[in-house]
């Protein structure tokens, strides 16, 4: 290997993926970390991640389940992921979705964006 970290994820797409997930709030996920708690140590919470994605050594953690109800009195269930791996979802996704987008059908719709 001739490279430090295995994957050329920049630090800078870490902060953009941080300030999506910002922007969307959304609720803590199993630890309990809102991203007012992850912003008490932003720096280091987001070199953390960073260093963990690059490297390839990230495992996503645990996700918060909660039952939403529905119309017809029953319940889903629904996953809330931690403020951490918001971000490092959305880092996976902006490196995937120009990729993969293309080889998309016209018509196709769902899990896309617009």
């Amino acid at each position: 290997m001739d490279r430090a970290k295995p994957y050329a994820i920049s630090k800078r797409e870490v902060w953009n993926a941080y300030k999506r997930v910002r922007a969307n709030q959304g609720a803590a996920g199993v630890d309990g970390q809102t991203i007012a708690d992850f912003e008490a140590d932003l720096s280091n919470n987001l070199y953390k991640l960073w260093n963990l994605l690059s490297s390839g050594s990230y495992f996503p953690p645990p996700v918060r389940r909660v039952d939403i109800p529905k119309s017809d009195g029953k319940t889903r269930p629904l996953g809330i992921p931690t403020v951490a791996d918001r971000i490092a979802q959305m880092v996976v996704k902006h490196h995937l979705e120009p990729r993969v987008e293309p080889s998309f059908h016209p018509d196709s719709y769902g899990y896309r964006p617009r």
